[in-house]
């Protein structure tokens, strides 16, 4: 459970074709959703990398969301497909680095699917609050280069 008062902080990196759209067309619809989401804009969720997920939870994110098109909608032809096993080779590493691999997921949604990207955001919310806060470890210089030698 979530010890502290503190609410999750969570990102979502979203396609612009479709779940973006998906986004603003619930801001538009003025469909309610817990506010700790952080969207960032992408071309497309092929574009994003293993790093890109890694940098997310080492700023602090307690969890990432990857929203594509559809599968088999990409524009991009198969950006979601190269997203996909992106996503589950990051859960894996997340899972060897002591996290638990539920902070990170993937979730398809059409541009027209608002109501579909309100509710994988509340789902997502609400799995990060009964994980509690992501432990993030912090090192210093001194101790990266402790590490290296």
């Amino acid at each position: 459970m979530n010890t502290g008062n503190s609410e999750p902080k969570i990102v979502a990196f979203c396609c612009h074709y479709c779940a973006y759209a998906a986004a603003d067309l619930a801001g538009s619809g003025r469909l309610q959703y817990p506010p700790n989401i952080r969207i960032i804009r992408s071309p497309c969720t092929g574009r994003l990398e293993i790093n890109f997920f890694m940098k997310a939870f080492e700023a602090g994110a307690d969890g990432v969301l990857v929203a594509g098109c559809e599968e088999g909608s990409c524009h991009f032809k198969d950006g979601n497909y190269l997203a996909k096993g992106r996503v589950n080779t990051t859960r894996q590493l997340l899972q060897e680095a002591g996290l638990e691999p539920e902070r990170l997921r993937m979730v398809n949604v059409s541009a027209a699917g608002s109501q579909t990207f309100v509710e994988y955001v509340r789902d997502m919310v609400e799995t990060i609050t009964k994980l509690g806060p992501a432990r993030h470890q912090k090192t210093t210089a001194k101790e990266q280069q402790g590490a290296i030698r």
